[in-house]
């Protein structure tokens, strides 16, 4: 089965073929001619799914699913949030919003956090959405090489590894990705 992944992050691209294996082939965007930025201007982290994916299927035809994430930090009342992208200013990477987080953290006894994921699947037979839950904690520097976004300061409970220190193996085995990735995989096999 052939369906469109609402990006143009490679690394996503790769993250999730490796989760979903020979059965699925994965088209980025670009390669369904789509060279827009899609709009991610929702109040929720399962809106900017929605938006992205529907989009997607009602522009170019393709069966297709989105993902949004969010790092929730609890002493930040859950922010960044659906903001996470863009916490620094809408120019910004990901080191200038490492850098906002640990900033707007200095000070906190609380650094528990939460990785939200989640994938809204669009196909002929309707719109599905499924989501998962990385519990862990933001450490005061970043550690790591591997990833992107938050996962150098980013440490899931019951490892005492960031996610930037992990091999890519390992994250697929516990990431909020690969949990709400494993949901749709499971949802498309059993209608496959």
């Amino acid at each position: 089965m052939t369906l469109c992944f609402a990006t143009n992050n490679p690394n996503k691209v790769k993250e999730i073929q490796a989760l979903l294996g020979d059965a699925f082939s994965l088209q980025s965007l670009a390669q369904i001619g789509c060279t827009e930025t899609l709009a991610e201007d929702q109040d929720t982290i399962a809106g900017n799914s929605l938006q992205k994916a529907q989009y997607v299927f009602e522009t170019y035809h393709v069966p297709c699913f989105a993902d949004d994430t969010g790092l929730e930090v609890t002493a930040l009342g859950g922010a960044p949030g659906v903001y996470s992208a863009r916490y620094a200013g809408p120019q910004c990477n990901a080191d200038d919003n490492i850098a906002r987080l640990l900033h707007e953290l200095e000070g906190k006894a609380d650094k528990s956090a939460l990785f939200r994921t989640v994938i809204t699947l669009i196909t002929q037979a309707g719109m599905h959405q499924f989501e998962g839950v990385l519990a862990g904690s933001i450490l005061p520097e970043k550690k790591g090489t591997n990833g992107f976004g938050y996962d150098p300061v980013f440490v899931p409970e019951g490892t005492t590894e960031t996610l930037a220190e992990m091999e890519l193996q390992k994250k697929n085995q516990i990431s909020h990705r690969a949990m709400a990735f494993r949901k749709l995989e499971r949802f498309l096999k059993q209608r496959a």
